[in-house]
């Protein structure tokens, strides 16, 4: 666990952003990239640009793969209405990330390992798939053998995030309730994200 925490704060100073709004970030006083001349930042092209928000939102929902990254761009823009609208959705239905978003684990990371262990179900049944879609309406649930995990309790009974409005959590029973699919502005980022540099870069 202290190895993925080490690795996250690395990752937000790479980024020179608070990807998941952790209030102990480095970055909450030093905004700049590690090393000795982290304070100076070239100016980008706009290939550049759209490259480092693709990198930045694949890590913010745990460096999902480049193929599969790419999957959720073919499957965005061949849904209709705003393509950048429909990623976020996507990325967002995923069962690990809604596991964190519950606030069952401490972070992203530590949620795909949660799933791949087998410790969720997704109304009644056991899934160990992180990149799982989770749909309107279907319920997860920690596992009654995993409920009493330390990871489990430390990130229920932590104060540092809130449970976005999507989510209906029952923390006594671990439930999670997907009541929508978020749009942009309902997913609580804890930096700048821009989607749609992401279409953009995928679209040249």
């Amino acid at each position: 666990m202290k190895s993925i925490v080490s690795a996250k704060k690395k990752t937000n100073r790479r980024y020179g952003a608070n990807l998941w709004g952790d209030p102990k970030s480095p970055l909450n006083k030093r905004e700049y990239a590690p090393g000795q001349h982290g304070q100076r930042r070239k100016k980008q092209t706009d290939y550049g640009e759209q490259l480092y928000a693709k990198q930045k939102l694949k890590t913010y929902y745990g460096n999902i793969s480049e193929k599969q990254f790419h999957k959720y761009y073919v499957e965005a823009i061949r849904r209709t209405g705003d393509a950048a609208e429909n990623l976020i959705g996507l990325l967002e239905s995923r069962l690990d990330n809604l596991v964190y978003k519950a606030k069952f684990v401490p972070t992203v990371f530590a949620a795909r390992q949660f799933v791949n262990h087998g410790h969720v179900t997704v109304n009644g049944k056991k899934v160990n798939i992180p990149s799982y879609m989770v749909k309107v309406g279907d319920v997860i649930e920690v596992r009654e053998k995993s409920k009493q995990l330390p990871i489990v309790i430390a990130a229920v009974e932590a104060a540092t995030r809130d449970v976005p409005g999507y989510l209906e959590v029952d923390n006594k029973k671990l439930t999670a309730k997907y009541t929508f699919t978020p749009k942009f502005d309902d997913v609580p980022y804890g930096a700048v994200m821009e989607p749609n540099l992401v279409i953009e870069y995928y679209s040249r």
